[in-house]
Parts: C-alpha cells; structure tokens; sequence
C-alpha cells in the first residue's frame, strides 16, 4: 500500500527557511517521480517542483526557481523540500505526491492524475 506523509510546515517569517520531507513508503523511486504541489486558500493546485524518475530532472515553478531546492533519499524513500527566502505568496498547503508519468501530473494537479499524495502541511509566510 503507497503511503505519503509529509511534516515540516509551519509559520516563518518573510525571508525565512523551511524545509519539507515527505516519508513514503509502499513504492520504490526507481519507478515513481516524487514533488510537490501547493494549494493557496481560495486558488488552484499549484505544481511546485518533481524530481522524475528514471531520468533524474528537476523541475520548477518560476515562482520558485533559485529559492526551493528538491532532494531526495533513495535508501529512506524520503523527499526533501529545501524553501529559503520565503515570501507570503507561498503560503498555502503543501502536498508530495508521486507520479508514474515523468512529473507531469505532480507538475499540473488540476489533472488529478498523480498516483498518490499525501495529507498536506501547511506553510504560512507572515510577519
């Protein structure tokens, strides 16, 4: 059974760091992408980064380039997502995901076709 769980979030201020993780258990990355995907209260879905397997590209949001960094660890089935300099327009519900179609799915949410996701952590960016 796939399991995503992810921990981390909370309240930072502008300019301040986070990071995400998100324990999955259930799959293998050898076969899944695995990222991240937002929700703002009011707003669409919103793919963050993924990080696709078997070809190992990363992928980012404009929004976030140069600011969020995605990793993982194989051995633990483990992504981390690394958020520095943060800013209120990142505030929302973060949620991994994993995808068996090269990150599109995790990359445009709105299609409802990730494999599975986890419960979500919340980020809010406010001084």
């Amino acid at each position: 059974q796939v399991k995503l769980v992810e921990s981390g979030g909370g309240l930072v201020q502008p300019g301040g760091s986070l990071t995400l993780s998100c324990a999955g258990s259930g799959f293998s990355f050898d076969h899944y992408s695995i990222g991240w995907f937002r929700q703002a209260p009011g707003k669409e879905r919103e793919g963050v980064t993924c990080l696709a397997s078997p070809d190992g590209n990363t992928y980012y949001v404009d929004s976030v380039k140069g600011r969020f960094t995605l990793s993982r660890d194989n051995a633990k089935i483990t992504a981390y997502l690394q958020m520095n300099n943060l800013k209120p327009e990142d505030t929302a519900i973060y949620y991994c995901a994993i995808d068996s179609a090269m990150c599109l799915s995790v990359m445009d949410p709105e299609l409802n076709e990730y494999d599975a996701k986890g419960q979500g952590t919340q980020v809010t960016v406010s001084s």
